[in-house]
């Protein structure tokens, strides 16, 4: 492979691999018998010494092997994830070997429904074997088998492509390192599967449909260019269909009050399914759709949460904001059944306006949280820059923009925290911000951390530290999460900027069987004293923003939350006021920057 131009893998090669020769056919989940087997494939990269850096891609319902480059030097066309494999890309060819096959179903060279059948010499047609989503990911095992892995670096796939990773983590847990589960469910809705079924429907009522046997005759293109478009509205976002399109009109802008294609979005259509049906068979949309309806994780295990519990690849989880093919709702839920399982998650929501297409179109957003996660997937044992350049105290510079937590300079709430936690404990950091307190605690003491915070920036900024964390609203609640499930929960620097401070620590109190909360303290002298005789808001160390920025929305001191643990019932195991050197204060509500507490349910 030679690059042809910058980041780009260059010149690539779809290769075929064949296996499940008679009478050692493939025994599909349907019961019935395939064989031979052939699967079309691509590789980007080299495999190391080690055979241990070879990352699965897994495509969606109309991809295919050719993920990126070209195949020849004049091709115009690039795989389907040129942006995200190459060389310094998400998917860094000069680190991972990359492989990328079509789907066992498949019509881009994989044995599918429009394939030979050997037993008539034609194509199979409607006689093809129904296949399933494990089908699929059973034959991809056999094609890392033949590359000679004995096990993966990682599986990575969006939408259908998503479905293959979820089955190769349950299906096969001790052969990969790491599963990326990108804009996906664990199984598909009735709404979903409904308009899966509309596109078969105009499939099969196409007049050349001639069930399924139109090859060498014209092919039912209207049913498929029709099925292709219904699928299409939804990858798309009324955001972003709206500002492609609006309601523009095509010609000199004016009705012509008939039944022809008057409005833009209607040519839009009409081109997508033109494009579809030069490059995909009709019957292999039946298949490969129908696969997807019947994929359903936790059917095959009895339950998601056991489904999950199977899991042993760190796994990350990306969804998208204005998805609604599969919403983040649906992520979330595979999310929380991983982290009831206590296995390790990361999940990250993504701020999109392209709707379901956003896998193929956020490169910029999605190619840090996928580096910094294979990064410490592939390095485990290396420190973060952040720990390696911190040796012993974490420090913040106040950031441009507030942030959810508002703390600035030394963090001598930190220093107190890690040495109330107990070494190789699991810890909750409700509110984590960019995972400083859980690198810090994960370093020095060994803790199995999960970090919960909503910020989207954090979140990718704590993944590039190598911790896990879950992107979620903490003022929700934490009801997905089991009781007493984590060693610690702790709220550091953070009670003063959510909504509902009660119900978290009431949720933080049934969580954690110790919990461990930090705030600055209002009470402050210093900011009595500017408050007095400036008579304006105070701006110090600990409150570092004028009043219009500040994410502050409780004005609390040691004396309030004493007052507030007693009206909760919550019992005060241990108060710790702190100056900026970290000393304990005479008269703490007075002279006390800031305030560690140690507490539990009352009885």
């Amino acid at each position: 492979m030679s690059a042809i131009e910058t980041g780009t893998v260059g010149i690539v090669e779809t290769r075929y691999y064949t296996f499940a020769e008679p009478p050692h056919e493939m025994v599909l989940e349907s019961g019935a018998k395939l064989g031979p087997v052939t699967l079309a494939y691509e590789t980007y990269g080299s495999l190391n010494a080690e055979r241990s850096n070879a990352i699965l891609i897994a495509h969606a319902l109309s991809g295919d092997a050719h993920a990126a480059g070209k195949h020849h030097q004049d091709d115009r066309k690039f795989g389907w994830w040129e942006e995200m494999i190459g060389p310094g890309r998400a998917f860094d060819t000069d680190k991972y070997f990359v492989i990328c096959s079509n789907v066992l179903g498949g019509c881009m060279g994989s044995t599918g429904s429009s394939s030979v059948n050997p037993a008539t010499g034609k194509p199979y047609g409607l006689d093809f074997p129904f296949v399933t989503i494990g089908d699929m990911v059973r034959a991809q095992r056999e094609l890392i088998r033949h590359l000679g892995i004995d096990r993966l670096l990682a599986v990575a796939g969006g939408s259908m492509g998503g479905m293959q990773v979820l089955d190769w983590a349950t299906r096969y847990p001790e052969l990969l390192q790491a599963a990326l589960v990108i804009a996906t469910s664990y199984r598909n809705g009735a709404q979903q599967i409904a308009f899966h079924a509309v596109g078969r429907h105009a499939i099969q009522a196409d007049e050349e449909f001639k069930g399924g046997d139109y090859y060498e005759k014209e092919s039912p293109a209207n049913g498929l260019a029709i099925a292709r478009m219904l699928a299409h509205i939804t990858y798309l976002s009324d955001e972003s269909m709206s500002a492609k399109f609006g309601r523009s009109l095509r010609g000199n802008g004016t009705l012509r009050f008939d039944l022809g294609k008057e409005f833009s979005v209607e040519s839009y259509l009409d081109h997508q399914g033109e494009q579809f049906v030069n490059r995909f068979d009709a019957n292999t949309y039946l298949y490969i759709s129908k696969a997807i309806d019947y994929f359903d994780i936790s059917a095959q295990y009895g339950s998601l949460d056991a489904a999950m519990g199977r899991v042993q690849a760190r796994t990350l989880v990306l969804s998208f904001s204005s998805d609604w093919l599969y919403p983040p709702e649906q992520s979330e839920e595979i999310v929380y059944a991983l982290t009831r399982q206590q296995k390790d998650v990361t999940y990250c929501n993504i701020e999109s306006g392209f709707g379901h297409d956003a896998f193929l179109l956020e490169f910029d957003t999605m190619t840090p949280v996928i580096e910094g996660f294979l990064k410490h997937t592939m390095h485990p044992e290396r420190p973060c820059k952040r720990c390696s350049d911190n040796k012993s105290k974490v420090t913040l510079e106040p950031p441009a923009v507030a942030p959810h937590s508002i703390y600035t300079g030394r963090r001598v709430d930190y220093d107190m925290i890690c040495d109330l936690v107990e070494e190789g404990t699991r810890v909750l950091d409700v509110g984590s911000g960019s995972g400083e307190l859980l690198c810090r605690l994960n370093r020095d003491r060994k803790t199995r951390g999960l970090g919960l915070e909503l910020s989207q920036d954090h979140v990718a900024s704590a993944i590039g530290c190598g911790i896990s964390v879950v992107q979620a609203d903490i003022d929700r609640g934490l009801g997905a999460l089991p009781d007493q499930s984590f060693d610690y929960a702790i709220l550091s620097m953070t009670l003063q900027v959510i909504q509902k401070p009660d119900l978290v620590l009431k949720e933080m109190l049934r969580v954690g069987k110790k919990c461990i909360v930090s705030f600055p303290n209002f009470g402050l002298w210093r900011v009595r004293v500017k408050t007095l005789m400036q008579g304006r808001a105070p701006v110090t160390r600990n409150l570092p923003y004028s009043w219009y920025q500040s994410p502050n929305r409780h004005v609390l001191s040691i004396k309030d939350f004493r007052s507030f643990c007693e009206q909760l019932g919550i019992r005060i195991e241990k108060e710790l006021p702190l100056t900026a050197d970290g000393v304990a204060p005479i008269w703490p509500n007075l002279f006390a920057e800031e305030a560690v507490y140690v507490i539990s349910a009352g009885k």
